[in-house]
């Protein structure tokens, strides 16, 4: 297992790579080009100031969380070629770079869903929150929500100039029903798939957040089921997946653990967080330690740790903690916590043998 720490870049991060460098145990940073919008080609010399910037500490850039999918693709539009062709192009030019993986989603408008993003959770820190009776019939309420607060970051899936389209956004996705939603989503991996080998990059799917419809959206890849179906749809060692147990979490139905030992050789990156659920439906994020939620982190770790996972893997959304200003759930100090509370799990079962 390779510990990695998400950053989002000089500028737009309150966390800084010397502190990240502080943290033990962690080897790369899981990065992107966050000023890109989808279906842009990312070119060699913007590549490359990142791997500079990286270098200076030690860092590996193997994994990218998210070369973004264009809307046209989801959508089904004639112009998608033009914009996988470009993919194609992005995915040849992270290759010169070293990069192994690429974390993506196929979420219709939203990459995620939350109705508040600095909610307390009763020990002085705060954390994103889902309250289900807010998200019923009005997405720019809550859009115009997320932007408020996010301040000065850019969120990925909730860029303003996207939002400023939101209607338009909805109006184009109307006629996808979630059967064509998956077949778009094979049209673009299996035209992927030859670039992906030339390149030796795997596309690792990031699950729907929630699992579940939003705003009458469909999701696809929300439970076990249909992780079955989407690794069998494309059966390629290349067609990935990035598990997140927060996200899959989300619903109490799903056992993480379970999926990590039925798909772990299609894992490429780990994403490791815990939920605590609300007999409402409602849900908040919470700490990594297994107790403070429900999602079974201790189970998810040794069944990454039984199966031999070597893959990538970082803490994800943490809470707002000790005053930390912050992008919402990216702060530095709950992640870090969180890095020391999972690499202290996998020392154990490394030593012990559990």
């Amino acid at each position: 297992m390779q510990m990695t720490f998400r950053w989002y870049g000089e500028g737009n991060d309150s966390v800084t790579l010397d502190q990240i460098r502080q943290i033990p145990g962690v080897e790369g940073i899981v990065w992107a080009l966050h000023d890109k919008q989808p279906g842009e080609v990312w070119e060699k010399d913007e590549i490359a100031r990142v791997k500079k910037q990286l270098d200076q500490y030690g860092f590996n850039m193997d994994v990218v969380e998210s070369v973004n999918v264009h809307d046209d693709i989801k959508i089904g539009l004639p112009t998608r070629d033009k914009h996988i062709e470009n993919y194609c192009k992005t995915l040849k030019n992270l290759k010169e770079f070293g990069v192994k993986v690429v974390c993506y989603n196929f979420m219709p408008v939203f990459d995620w869903t939350r109705t508040d993003l600095f909610h307390p959770v009763g020990d002085g820190s705060t954390a994103l929150f889902y309250e289900k009776n807010k998200i019923i019939d009005d997405p720019q309420k809550m859009a115009e929500y997320i932007l408020e607060k996010c301040g000065d970051y850019t969120m990925p899936g909730w860029e303003p100039e996207r939002m400023s389209k939101l209607q338009e956004l909805f109006d184009a996705y109307k006629p996808v029903t979630k059967e064509k939603l998956w077949d778009n989503l094979k049209y673009f991996l299996e035209a992927i798939m030859p670039t992906c080998h030339e390149c030796d990059i795997k596309m690792a799917i990031h699950p729907d957040d929630p699992p579940w419809d939003i705003f009458g959206l469909p999701r696809l890849l929300v439970n076990e089921e249909a992780i079955d179906r989407f690794v069998k749809m494309v059966d390629d060692p290349y067609n990935a997946l990035t598990l997140c147990s927060g996200s899959l979490g989300a619903d109490p139905n799903n056992n993480v653990a379970d999926i990590v030992r039925k798909h772990c050789s299609r894992i490429a990156f780990a994403h490791v967080r815990n939920v605590k659920h609300f007999d409402n439906g409602d849900f908040s994020e919470a700490s990594h330690r297994d107790c403070d939620g429900d999602t079974g982190i201790l189970d998810i770790m040794k069944a990454y740790h039984d199966c031999g996972f070597d893959g990538y893997m970082r803490p994800d959304h943490g809470r707002h903690i000790w005053g930390e200003k912050c992008r919402p759930g990216y702060g530095l100090y709950d992640r870090a916590l969180g890095i020391m509370y999972l690499l202290g799990i996998w020392d154990s079962l490394e030593k012990f043998d559990i």
